[in-house]
């Protein structure tokens, strides 16, 4: 920043006690300086977002603050010419040197004089801010696990990377709405990883894949004859000091809502037969209903929706971050790829083209699918079938444009675009009976805790069948989506999962 701006400095003090910094105060008045509070990471963040930037960002860390510095990671990557200076106690060494580690100009250790305060704002303020480094702004993958990762190199992505590193330190409840298969589960698992909890157990819960009792005892615990000689553990017991996630809470029925709501409020619960239980885990819900009209049914109590949505994070769907979908394709493909042993496939011009154009209902979920299936074939001509037929399906006005090539392809001679309409008819059919297929035993397994023989009579097949079926889908009980082996490896029984388990 050049001298002769200096009178006009701009500063916002980020500080849960702004009053006791006086020495700030005073060379912000001898010099006419703007300077501005706010008093919280979260606060700091919208006002960067909205108004006029500041020159200067001066971070208060209160003494023993363990998640103060989350901000700094934030601003480094989306405010990389934003001086920042952190104010410290001495004995947060430490946190000091985390801090310039993370990129702050200085770190001024308190008690300070006005002189010490006024020549070190000048100081860095007289020194070109350089961009952040590349490897922080070229972090676009946050790994959350062995399967599963945060990928945000569009401006909404970014920024709700931003809010769930903030909200990582507030340990309050957060609803977290969006569509289905837009990742909703990611963002609680990144506000996880982000906060003090990080070391401790996440856990989820479908709402909607459980009937009221079995979901009450998934929570609460049990103290029945199927749960053995001791009382069965809760989510919300096994999760102390973790994060539990409640996902599709719309979904959760009133009289339960009404003992979550308590939960909330008291901090602990009482198991039939036993004394009360604290629940120290930290809740997290998330929806892909309409709030609006989840209130005015009655699907979601208006008391625990204040409770629950104190901070709200919308998830936006792929078709408001197009500019991901190249990023996210070679990213899936990689991943995939890896997980399968396969050599990755470049995706053609004509087939990024088409998932432009594409809107995409399913979000990252049908993606994700989408590039498995091409991994497997890698015939570009069926992958832009797919994604025709299924336009035309939802009365997508741009199909005429994407029918047209399946032709140009046959015009140019292209190997396989002959028989491209044939072809992609047989591989729907195969594939919405493989996912019929899967979908059902999956529900099977988790149902019964992946108990393989309770599964098999759930579903009324042989043992053996089952087993056939979970080692064609390739299932484990971590991975939520499957990829069928080669038919010729394991031809398909007439009749998908029926039958007496003799494969043919």
């Amino acid at each position: 920043m050049a001298e002769n701006i200096l009178e006009t400095v701009r500063l916002l003090l980020v500080s849960r006690e702004p009053a006791g910094l006086r020495p700030l105060w005073a060379v912000a008045e001898a010099n006419a300086w703007h300077l501005e509070t706010a008093a919280s990471g979260w606060e700091a963040m919208e006002r960067l977002q909205a108004g006029v930037a500041p020159h200067m960002l001066l971070l208060d860390l209160p003494r023993g603050d363990a998640d103060g510095l989350h901000i700094l990671r934030w601003l480094r990557r989306l405010r990389p010419e934003l001086h920042v200076m952190v104010l410290s106690h001495g004995e947060d060494g430490a946190r000091r040197n985390e801090a310039l580690r993370l990129g702050a100009d200085d770190v001024l250790e308190r008690p300070v004089a006005e002189e010490q305060m006024e020549f070190r704002i000048r100081r860095c303020l007289s020194v070109s801010r350089n961009p952040a480094p590349a490897e922080i702004m070229s972090e676009n993958v946050e790994a959350l696990g062995e399967q599963e990762s945060f990928l945000g190199s569009g401006p909404l992505m970014q920024k709700l990377r931003a809010q769930a590193e903030l909200l990582a330190q507030a340990d309050v409840p957060v609803l977290i709405a969006g569509e289905q298969g837009s990742g909703k589960d990611t963002v609680a698992r990144l506000i996880h990883k982000y906060s003090i909890r990080s070391g401790f157990k996440f856990l989820k819960v479908n709402c909607a894949a459980l009937p009221g009792d079995l979901l009450e005892a998934e929570l609460f615990g049990s103290r029945d004859e199927m749960s053995g000689p001791g009382p069965r553990t809760g989510k919300f017991e096994a999760g102390q000091k973790g994060t539990v996630l409640l996902d599709e809470i719309t979904e959760m029925a009133d009289g339960l809502q009404a003992r979550l709501l308590g939960v909330l409020q008291e901090q602990h619960f009482e198991r039939s037969g036993g004394g009360p239980i604290s629940a120290g885990a930290r809740i997290l819900a998330s929806t892909s209903a309409n709030l609006e009209r989840a209130l005015a049914e009655n699907k979601l109590r208006e008391d625990l929706y204040y409770r629950l949505s104190a901070f709200t994070v919308h998830v936006p769907p792929l078709r408001q971050r197009k500019e991901e979908i190249n990023v996210l394709l070679r990213y899936f493909m990689h991943k995939l790829a890896q997980h399968y042993g396969l050599p990755p496939r470049e995706f053609p011009a004509t087939v990024l083209e088409a998932c432009q154009r594409y809107s995409w209902p399913g979000n990252l979920r049908q993606l994700e699918a989408f590039t498995k299936r091409y991994l497997a074939t890698g015939d570009h001509n069926l992958s832009l079938d797919e994604l025709e037929l299924d336009s035309a399906e939802n009365g997508d006005p741009g199909q005429g444009t994407r029918r047209a090539a399946p032709a140009a392809a046959r015009a140019r001679g292209e190997e396989g675009a002959e028989d491209a309409g044939p072809r992609s008819l047989k591989s729907l059919i195969h594939s919405v009976k493989c996912e019929a297929e899967q979908n059902a035993i999956r529900a099977a397994l988790e149902k019964t805790g992946w108990n393989r023989k309770a599964a098999s009579r759930l579903l009324k097949v042989s043992y053996r069948t089952l087993l056939y079926k979970i080692e064609q889908y390739r299932m484990n009980a971590s991975e939520p989506f499957f990829e069928p082996l080669p038919a010729e490896r394991y031809p398909v029984p007439a009749g998908g999962v029926k039958g007496n388990g003799k494969a043919s």
